[in-house]
């Protein structure tokens, strides 16, 4: 019984866990989207016409995740989403110390790449 018990803990444990993918990403956006217009009451129709995104645009991203960047954009601006689009990528993140680092000798201004000389 106990290891059952065990099993299940586990068993649940994992089966809110992915691997991170785009495509689970993109519909998982796409569901949070709906969620938070439904609860706001507003149709499709009327965040169509608020956003001035076609309405085959919204339905396609609901159903299927898939969105132009510049419409996900101007929907989240009619959700009132603009301040969480606007910090997408606001913050550094790091896995390791090193990238840590890296982070900090960076924030001094420095290019992410190297200028041609002209010769």
């Amino acid at each position: 019984m106990t290891q059952n018990a065990n099993s299940n803990s586990i068993l649940s444990v994992l089966d809110g866990f992915t691997l991170d993918n785009a495509d689970d990403i993109a519909r998982q956006v796409a569901e949070n989207f709906r969620r938070r217009r439904v609860e706001k009451n507003i149709t499709r129709q009327r965040i169509s016409e608020l956003s001035e995104v076609p309405l085959s645009t919204v339905a396609r991203f609901e159903q299927k995740g898939l969105i132009a960047f510049e419409s996900l954009i101007k929907l989240a601006i009619a959700l009132g989403y603009a301040h969480d689009i606007r910090t997408l990528f606001g913050t550094s993140r790091f896995d390791t110390m090193e990238e840590l680092d890296m982070i900090r000798r960076k924030s001094s201004g420095t290019r992410a790449y190297t200028k041609n000389k002209k010769r």
